[in-house]
Order: structure tokens, then C-alpha cells, then sequence
């Protein structure tokens, strides 16, 4: 398990993780780019065909009983949260469990907006707490279109 002390900001930990995301999104055979500057919404772009899936990653080291907390906001420096417009999907990775959750942007920034959502990815106590789950490592998503993923695709 990483020892997230190596870090000294949130900033070094968020390049880190968007590195792991783009080596891991690269073994499951995407292409992936990364756009100039900050001042996208989204932080790697991934080749869908003739077009990009904009993904915004995140990353959580906060445990809370039997999962992890997780935020889906923009840092403190914008104003502004994220919208289905700027952003197809959230990769969101648990660092202490080493597991990813791919989950299509409508399902948190939809009618009922989440800016935080608890990811348990060990075995589950009670199954009506973990409807993410079913967003765990679902690589296959990044094959399905924006249309699709705009209606809020199952995931698998």
C-alpha cells in the first residue's frame, strides 16, 4: 500500500493518481491525452472512436467505518461544479485498496446531484449501502458512446 506522507500537497497526490489512471486506462487498451493547462473540467481525455471522453479523476485515503469517502467537487479554486457538458465520466480510485471505479458523469451530476458518495470495495455487509459497486473497475465503459453513457448505462 503507497504512503500517501510521500506527498506533500494534494496537488503532487492528484498528478500521481491521474498517472496511475492513464497507465491503467493504456493496459486496458485506450489511448489516452492529457489536455494543456488547468483549465479544462476534465483532467485526461480518452480516445472513443473518432471522439474524447472527458474523465475527471478523483481519489479518496479516507475511510469511514467499512468504505471510503469520496468528494466529486472542483478544488477551492472554482467557483463552479462540474456539468454533464464538460465531463462523460469520473474515475474515482481508492488508493488504499488500489481499485478504480469508472462511474458515467450523469449518475452523480444528474437531478439528484452527489458531491460526495461513500465506494466500499471490500466485501459488502449490507447490500442496499453499495450501489457503486457495480461501477468497480468497469473499464469496458470507456467503449460505450457519450449518447450511452449520457442515459446513464449499466455498467456492465
Amino acid at each position: 500500500m503507497l504512503d500517501c506522507k510521500l506527498f506533500r500537497t494534494f496537488k503532487e497526490r492528484g498528478e500521481w493518481v491521474e498517472l496511475r489512471f492513464m497507465t491503467q486506462a493504456i493496459e486496458h487498451g485506450y489511448k489516452v491525452s492529457k489536455p494543456w493547462g488547468e483549465t479544462n473540467a476534465y483532467d485526461i481525455g480518452v480516445e472513443h472512436g473518432s471522439g474524447i471522453l472527458r474523465v475527471q479523476v478523483k481519489s479518496t485515503t479516507v475511510r469511514t467505518g467499512t468504505g471510503y469517502l469520496c468528494q466529486f467537487k472542483p478544488n477551492y479554486h472554482k467557483k463552479q461544479d462540474y456539468t454533464i457538458e464538460q465531463i462523460d465520466l469520473f474515475a474515482a480510485y481508492v488508493i488504499p485498496a488500489d481499485v478504480w471505479y469508472i462511474i458515467p458523469a450523469p449518475v452523480l451530476l444528474g437531478p439528484q446531484r452527489k458531491t460526495g458518495i461513500m465506494l466500499f470495495p471490500m466485501v459488502p455487509l449490507k447490500k442496499d449501502r453499495y450501489r457503486y459497486e457495480a461501477y468497480k473497475e468497469t473499464w469496458t465503459l470507456f467503449s460505450k458512446s457519450k449518447r450511452a453513457l449520457a442515459q446513464r448505462v449499466s455498467p456492465r
